[in-house]
This record gives structure tokens, C-alpha cells and sequence, in this order.
């Protein structure tokens, strides 16, 4: 069988060709190889280069590669938080003429870390918190849409910093299944597969001294579950509110907001003699706001990244005086949100240098910029201004928390119109550099 690639672009066939397909993965050339951290992997994966891109290379029989692609592909479609997939390659022969295994093939998610690697120096107990509420937050995204994971685990996770938080993106849908809806024993199995695989993972961790003393393997793959049961509830319970009391139902969409969820479709119902009314959100949609920063100035960020900027943006808002929020005579607030970008997230980006950014994107770094703005202004009790902020941030924080760049990763500054698109991340240390205060 002649070899064929089967990719979602069509330019990504021609910068693969160049790739040593006759070689078994394990012996492929260091040329050819990225040095990025890797996770555990039941299958050899590579992270190699393809023209100005670089993928992760996983070899594996072909049904199941097929399946996973398709999996992954549907996963984007429903823009679950996922890896993208980019290429099934098939049909590969070794140089003896003998068969090679298949390889599926998904673009590398600029600044994640596998959570391995984030272990290289003991992560505190604050931090392990935040994984689980990450991971929380992508089971129940996958379940909403209805996808059974399968195998949820750390191993099968990367994440990647969002605003003194993580975000978790799934991996590996090699077991997966894509249905129109999950039961409640479906659920409960993904669950269970989660408690027991994270707490195996944090023994082991444990075992070789990478797990802070503090931390209860047993326990925190316990809490998965619970983080798990109450964003469910509060996405998916029924609500029974006194008639007459429409702001409570109002109240509920706002907190399903603050959640970062978005209520696309509700039924509504009110009882038989008229007292009281229900309130079901029916469609629960994530990523609040990272549609609403992107609607109003173009930037693509994570979720808390993108409420941290919204609330920048509302601050700054407010101080124009051309802006009086229901005045139709003042300016539209997406006018101000581009002038905003213009005028504040850009020139503050720019004032870091780019080559010491490390694999911060500039949502990430501005982000870092409001928190040290923040932190000296409680220091000298007076307002800091912006060029005193950076400096301080380049000479104190940022040696701590930056990451090193990938070959070819990190070249442009950002803040151009296709940059500042949240695809890069975190600090590629592990050892979690934020003030107390972040937790």
C-alpha cells in the first residue's frame, strides 16, 4: 500500500512529506525532533517539525487512529478544549520494505506542560487545587456535549496557565465515545475512571519523591469527584422560584456566567396553581467570556484570561469621557474595546521585550502586569504608574516565571491582528511563582 496522508488542511500534506516516514518513530533523527517535555504515553510519541509548525507525533494501529482523529475532529467542531488534530498518515513501509504502524498527528498547544513535567519541583497544595478544578471543568464540558472520555486522567491532560488558574485540554480520545447525550451511569463510570487513574498517578508521583508531603494522593483523586458533582449541579439543576420573581432567574443566568457558561437555550414553567415557576437550563454553553472579549476587540484567550482583560477593559471604560453606558450619543462600547486594544493591551505588551516573554502569550502576560500592578500599588499605598510596573516586573518576577521557547515558537510580538490569540502559555517551570494572594 502506498503511503497516504489524510489531513484536515490541504497545505499540511506537503509540509509532512518531508517528514523520515520510512523510519520507525522511536528511530527517527534528532534533526527532525523538537526537545519538548513529554507525558507518559502508552504509544511512541515525537514532537517533530513541520515547516513553521510544530506537531506531536503519535504511532499507533490504524482503526484506532482513524477513530481518534474523527473524535478529535468532532471535539472541535463542539470547541471543546482538545488537541487539533491534523493528519493520519498511513500506509508507511520501513526501508527493509517491511510494514510500519500508522501515525495520527495533532498540532502541538503551544505553552502546555504535561502534568510530569509540572512535578519537576514540588507543586503546593494551592496549585494541585487548581489542577482539579481545571480538569473538573473539561469532564463536565465533555460530558455536556456528550462524550464519554473513557480513560480521564492527568496523563491524558496538558495544561496550560489562564490568569492565576489552568486550563485543562484533553489529550488522548483514543477511548472515547461521542453520543447525543451521556446517562447518568455513563457519567459516574467516567467519574469513577478518574478518581481511581488520578490517585494511581499521585502515588506514583508519591513514590519517587515528586509529590509535596502534604498532599494526599487518595484524597485529591476524591476531590476530582466532588469539584466534578458541584459544577454539575449548579449547571444542570432545577430551579423553583416564587411567580413573580423574575430576577431570580436573572441572578441564576448571572451565575452560570461568573462559571463561564453560557445559557443558550432555558425552559421555563410554572406550576399548576400559578405560585411558583421552574427554571431548567437546558443548553449550557462554556466559554462566556472568551466569546465576549473576542466579540468586542478581536483578542483569543482563555476563559479567566479573558474576564480578567473584560474587567481591565470596563475600568478603562469608565474613564473616557466619551463613553456613558445607555447613551446612544456616546461611543459604541466594541469603538472603545478597539481603542482600548490599541491604546493599553498593546503598548504594555510591547513594553516586555519579546525574547523574554518565554512561552507567555500577551493575555497571560498582561494578565501578570495587572497582578504586579496590583502587588506594588498595596505595597506603597498610592497608584504605580505603567513604565514603573514593567520595569520592576522584568527585574523581580519575570527571571522566575519565564519558560524557555521552543525552536521557532514565540517569533512574532502578539499584539498583531492574528497575534495575541491565546495559543501560547505558561511558564514552562512548574514550580508555580504566583503570590499567595492568587490562590
Amino acid at each position: 500500500m502506498a503511503l497516504q496522508i489524510s489531513a484536515t488542511n490541504p497545505e499540511h500534506p506537503a509540509l509532512l512529506l518531508d517528514l523520515p516516514w520510512q523510519l520507525p518513530l522511536e528511530e527517527w533523527p534528532d534533526r527532525y525532533l523538537v526537545p519538548l517535555p513529554r507525558g507518559i504515553s502508552r504509544h511512541v510519541v515525537r514532537y517533530a517539525r513541520a515547516g513553521d509548525e510544530v506537531v506531536a507525533v503519535k504511532e499507533l494501529a490504524e482503526r484506532p487512529a482513524v477513530r481518534e482523529y474523527e473524535l478529535l475532529r468532532s471535539l472541535h467542531r463542539l470547541r471543546i478544549p482538545a488537541v487539533d488534530p491534523l493528519a493520519v498518515v498511513t500506509g508507511r513501509t520501513g526501508e527493509d520494505g517491511g510494514p510500519l504502524e500508522p501515525v495520527l498527528i495533532t498540532r502541538h498547544l503551544n505553552g502546555s506542560m504535561p502534568y510530569r513535567s509540572m512535578f519537576e519541583t514540588t507543586l503546593r497544595p494551592a496549585t494541585m487545587h487548581r489542577l482539579m478544578d481545571a480538569l473538573a471543568v473539561l469532564l463536565v464540558r465533555l460530558h455536556l456535549a456528550g462524550f464519554a472520555w473513557g480513560d480521564c486522567s492527568l496523563s491524558n491532560t496538558l495544561f496550560r496557565r489562564d490568569a492565576g488558574a489552568y486550563a485543562a485540554y484533553l489529550v488522548d480520545a483514543e477511548t472515547g465515545d461521542l453520543h447525543p447525550r451521556l446517562s447518568q451511569g455513563q457519567r459516574e463510570y467516567d467519574l469513577e475512571l478518574a478518581r481511581v487513574n488520578i490517585s494511581g498517578e499521585l502515588l506514583d508521583l508519591e513514590a519517587s519523591g515528586a509529590l509535596h508531603p502534604s498532599v494526599d494522593a487518595i484524597a485529591f483523586g476524591e476531590e476530582i469527584c466532588r469539584r466534578y458533582d458541584g459544577l454539575w449541579r449548579e449547571l444542570t439543576r432545577t430551579s423553583v422560584y416564587p411567580a413573580g420573581k423574575h430576577h431570580y432567574i436573572d441572578r441564576r443566568i448571572r451565575r452560570l456566567n461568573d462559571l463561564g457558561f453560557d445559557v443558550a437555550e432555558m425552559q421555563i414553567g410554572h406550576s399548576s396553581n400559578g405560585d411558583t415557576v421552574t427554571f431548567v437550563p437546558k443548553v449550557v454553553d462554556a466559554g462566556h467570556h472568551q466569546r465576549q472579549l473576542l466579540r468586542l476587540t478581536g483578542l483569543d484567550a482563555e476563559e479567566n484570561q479573558a474576564r480578567r482583560l473584560l474587567n481591565d477593559l470596563e475600568r478603562w471604560m469608565a474613564t473616557q469621557d466619551d463613553y456613558a453606558p445607555g447613551d446612544p450619543l456616546t461611543a459604541r462600547p466594541e469603538v472603545l474595546a478597539h481603542r482600548w486594544v490599541r491604546e493599553v493591551f498593546r503598548p504594555t505588551v510591547r513594553l516586555v521585550p519579546k525574547e523574554l516573554r518565554g512561552s507567555m502569550d500577551p493575555a497571560e502576560l498582561y494578565h501578570e502586569l495587572l497582578e504586579h500592578r496590583w502587588y506594588l500599588a498595596e505595597r506603597a499605598q498610592h497608584d504605580i504608574d505603567q513604565d514603573t510596573v514593567v520595569k520592576d516586573y522584568i527585574a523581580t518576577v519575570l527571571p522566575k516565571v519565564r519558560g524557555p521557547l521552543p525552536p521557532g515558537d514565540g517569533t512574532g510580538d502578539g499584539t498583531g491582528p492574528m497575534d495575541g490569540d491565546g495559543t501560547g502559555d505558561g511558564d514552562g517551570t512548574g514550580d508555580d511563582p504566583e503570590p499567595e494572594s492568587a490562590d
